[in-house]
This record gives C-alpha cells, structure tokens and sequence, in this order.
C-alpha cells in the first residue's frame, strides 16, 4: 500500500488542558506519514506553547471553527485531510486504517469517512452523554466524516463558514450526493469533560444559532431526527441499552431535554434576530 501524507488539522481555542492528550496520540499512531497542523483561535492559555513541541505548522485564524479547518486545509500538504477537535484522542491505528480504505477503495468514489467516537470524562452528565452515543451508534443523523481526500474536500469548497456545529454534517451531505461516505471499524475517545446541565444547554444554544441556515440550505423541515431527539431510530433500536440502567436512562432523557431548550432558543434567535 502506498503511504501517502495525511494533514491533520486541529482546531482550538483555549485547549490547555487536553491538546497533549491528542498531539501524543498523534505521535504514537502505527501510520507515521502525518502533517499536524493547529489553527488556533487567539487562545489566553498554553495551547500554543504545548503544541510548537510538536508541530511548527501552528497558525492563529478565526473567528471561528469552520474558517480555521478551511485554514488549516489551504496550508496542508497531504493527499488526505484529517480535522480534529482539541478534545479527541486516537486510538492507534485510525489513521492507517483510513489510508487503507481510501487507497483500496478511491477508485469506487469514496469521498469521506466517518470515524466512529466513544466518550470519557467523568460525572453523571458525561455518562448520560456515553449512553446517548453507544445508543447512536452508526445511525447516519449521529455521526459525520471527518477524513476526507483533499481533492475532494477542495471540490465542494470546505466547511460552510456561515456554520458553527451543523457544519460537521453538512460537507459529508453535499459531498454524498456525487461520491460514497463510508465507515471505519477504529474509533476516536472523545473527552467529554465534567459537564453541567446549563453548560451542556449554552453549547447546543450556539450551535442552534446557525442551524437555520443549514435547514435552509439543504431544504430540510426543522422537525428530523438531528433536531428532535425522539424521532431517533436508535432510541427504540436499543431498547435493551436504554432500560439496562433507568436511573441513567431517565438522566440521559433529562440532559437531552436541556439540551433542546438550548438549541431551539439558539434557533429561534438564529432565524428571527441574526437574518434581519
């Protein structure tokens, strides 16, 4: 197999804390031609001393998540682009494992890959937010590719800047509609932290502020299962997961109904203050 360069570009903003985690993890993966790539947001901590250790592709880019990749992406030099959060880590062979499937099976039109994510932190939030996953896994209104071929990537031009979180799904759909979007077996942990309920309600408040613009965009109704969480297949797929522990279970319910008070203020903002 051919060992073609792999630019994995990493967004951040304050990542002290977890960015050594992924960067080490980086360094330890079994597939050794990789380009780190950091486009950090004007971070106030150590987040770009820590990385210079092991990378001099750092740049400062914003305003926000969708600009730095395209960033990182127009300063990359691999056949393939990898994009990260600050908070994942990878297990070993994820990277070899997305070169094999793309170099064995490009010629079948495979425009991205979706890498399956397990959640880690602690406290009872961060449970519910590991059952909701693994009760969603594999369902394509859960996950998204984040490994793309660059030629690919260039062709449907990047990430939407208009778009803060739905922009993870977003390029995949448009890619999908001209080329395959598969899946690989290797998975990314991802730290979720210790979260509170108001914390986890203003994140999906700011992702929600962009959502209109994605539903517009692609001409989706605002009900589906991205948006209403019991509409999700996996809830009653999984039925056997969902009632093994009910008290985690009723939690989960709890998180997820703070989460829809923020995203829809985040909406309702989105589409009747910011349009004007």
């Amino acid at each position: 197999m051919n060992k073609p360069l792999v630019s994995v570009i990493i967004t951040t903003r304050n990542s002290a804390k977890t960015i050594k985690e992924l960067l080490t993890s980086i360094k330890s993966q079994s597939y050794k031609n990789i380009e780190i790539i950091l486009v950090d947001n004007n971070s106030s901590d150590q987040t770009v001393n820590f990385t210079k250790e092991y990378t001099n592709k750092v740049f400062n880019k914003g305003p926000e998540r969708s600009v730095q990749r395209n960033w990182g992406a127009l300063k990359s030099k691999g056949k393939y682009l990898l994009f990260l959060d600050s908070d994942m880590v990878l297990t070993k062979n994820v990277v070899a494992e997305c070169v094999e499937v793309m170099e064995v099976h490009d010629k079948e039109g495979v425009g991205g890959l979706i890498i399956p994510e397990k959640s880690f932190g602690s406290g009872f939030w961060v449970k519910a937010k590991i059952l909701e996953r693994k009760i969603h896994e594999g369902r394509e209104y859960f996950e998204a590719a984040r490994f793309f071929p660059k030629k690919i990537f260039e062709k449907f031009g990047g990430y939407d800047e208009k778009l803060t979180g739905p922009e993870d799904w977003e390029l995949p759909e448009r890619i999908s509609h001209e080329f395959k979007i598969n899946r690989i077996k290797n998975y990314i942990k991802h730290n979720e932290g210790q979260h509170t309920l108001i914390e986890l309600a203003k994140k999906k408040y700011y992702y929600g502020l962009s959502a209109h613009k994605y539903l517009q965009k692609h001409n989706k109704s605002l009900i589906n299962p991205r948006t209403v969480y019991f509409l999700r297949v996996g809830f009653y797929k999984n039925w056997r997961t969902v009632f093994s522990d009910p008290l985690l279970y009723l939690g989960m319910w709890l998180m997820l109904f703070a989460e829809t008070i923020g995203g829809g203020l985040g909406y309702l903002k989105g589409r009747f203050t910011n349009d004007k």
